[in-house]
């Protein structure tokens, strides 16, 4: 379930949330870098392969495309957001209509 912030607006606590919300997901590194994704297919991506879907959890299945060029290592994301933007840098498969329109009528 979305919780309310401090501001007064609905804030998720899952890619489905975001997805339900219509917000892009962006993990931001420590170097800086940060990447958007659309939360439809990334949903869709993590409900397939049976990974929790929470937001501080979704933060251990990233890493910075950046960071493993320059060190050699993976690097987890600092902070995953869910922002309000007009389009998404990376877009997975979206799901299929019967199983969005299944977690949507969970959601209510």
């Amino acid at each position: 379930m979305p919780r309310w912030n401090a501001a007064g607006l609905l804030e998720p606590t899952s890619l489905t949330d975001a997805a339900a919300l219509r917000l892009v997901v962006r993990p931001v590194c420590r170097c800086g870098h940060s990447m958007t994704f659309d939360p439809h297919g990334l949903w869709w991506h993590f409900h397939k392969r049976g990974w929790d879907d929470r937001l501080p959890q979704v933060k251990n299945r990233f890493w910075c495309i950046c960071c493993l060029a320059q060190w050699r290592r993976k690097v987890r994301p600092i902070r995953i957001e869910a922002i309000n933007a007009p389009s998404a840098a990376i877009l997975l498969p979206m799901p299929p209509d019967h199983e969005w329109k299944r977690q949507s009528r969970a959601l209510r």
